[in-house]
């Protein structure tokens, strides 16, 4: 057979070749990647592919799912106390609950990243400082920080974001600046710098790849954390207010109907449930993709 080697050589993986082929090992992980497309296709199509108007008021009340007998096709999740469709308010819900805490963690991991990383390289007061302040700041809930910032700024979905990355920027800054320092006083890094390398070509080169299994367990608890306090400040009504279809301000409008119409309830907490745990599933396939690569 012709080719176009003459020496028949075999072919070295790049990284990302090496860390998918880990990844795809994984059945676990390559399934809950595929639920983690379709949240962000529905989240993304949100306003399109919704089947009714998410508060649009129909004249069915407590209209139970289509499993029931008394359900419909027409409403496959039922309908709340205000004959609003469940289904249509989920899938709006979902562009200020997982989407919100996706831009939320893109934010303060790129805040935390580069502040943790510049910290590691250092050394001294600044250094030592920074880290006994970083450990009180975490000593403190996140969700208890948001409410603190909450308290300070004010009411209102801006505010509610802007004080849950305040509260998850001090994470960021401290897992990278741990994994950062660790990694400067290892060998092959004096080894390096006594070759005649910068810090720029050590941080990119050397460090950087080697702290990417911590960077992506913080972006995976970050995304859990954003998606659980947005829900839980919506739940204590600090966040978004009604009529609004955040996942969880619905489950704060209907949670004196768990008994009448359990559905309303169960439905949004299962939405989040989903979502939390699928973020989790990739996360963990991620790590254990990156690892494999790295022993």
């Amino acid at each position: 057979m012709l080719t176009n080697s003459v020496y028949q050589e075999e072919h070295i993986p790049t990284q990302f070749e090496r860390f998918w082929r880990s990844y795809r090992a994984n059945s676990m992980a390559m399934f809950a990647l595929w639920c983690l497309v379709l949240i962000v296709l529905i989240t993304l199509t949100a306003p399109w592919i919704a089947p009714n108007d998410p508060q649009m008021q129909t004249g069915e009340l407590l209209l139970p799912p289509s499993w029931n007998p008394a359900g419909t096709v027409d409403y496959f999740l039922g309908t709340d106390d205000l004959g609003r469709d469940i289904l249509s308010r989920l899938i709006d819900g979902s562009r200020l609950t997982f989407g919100y805490a996706v831009v939320i963690s893109a934010i303060a991991a790129m805040i935390g990243c580069i502040i943790g990383i510049f910290a590691g390289m250092t050394k001294g007061l600044l250094s030592s400082t920074l880290n006994h302040l970083l450990d009180t700041v975490m000593s403190i809930p996140s969700l208890l920080l948001a409410i603190i910032f909450v308290a300070f700024l004010g009411f209102g979905e801006f505010n509610i974001l802007l004080a849950i990355g305040l509260a998850l920027i001090p994470r960021f800054i401290r897992s990278v600046y741990l994994a950062v320092h660790r990694e400067v006083e290892k060998d092959y890094i004096m080894a390096a710098r006594l070759d005649g390398a910068n810090d720029f070509y050590l941080l990119w080169n050397s460090i950087l790849p080697n702290i990417l299994v911590v960077i992506a367990s913080e972006i995976t608890m970050a995304l859990t954390i954003a998606i659980l306090d947005i829900t839980a400040l919506g739940f204590l009504g600090l966040g978004a207010q009604a009529p609004s279809t955040e996942w969880g301000a619905i489950l704060g409008d209907s949670v004196e109907l768990i008994y009448l119409a359990p559905w309303t309830v169960t439905l949004p907490g299962l939405a989040i449930m989903f979502t939390v745990i699928i973020i989790n599933l990739v996360g963990e396939g991620v790590r254990r993709a990156l690892n494999a690569g790295t022993e």
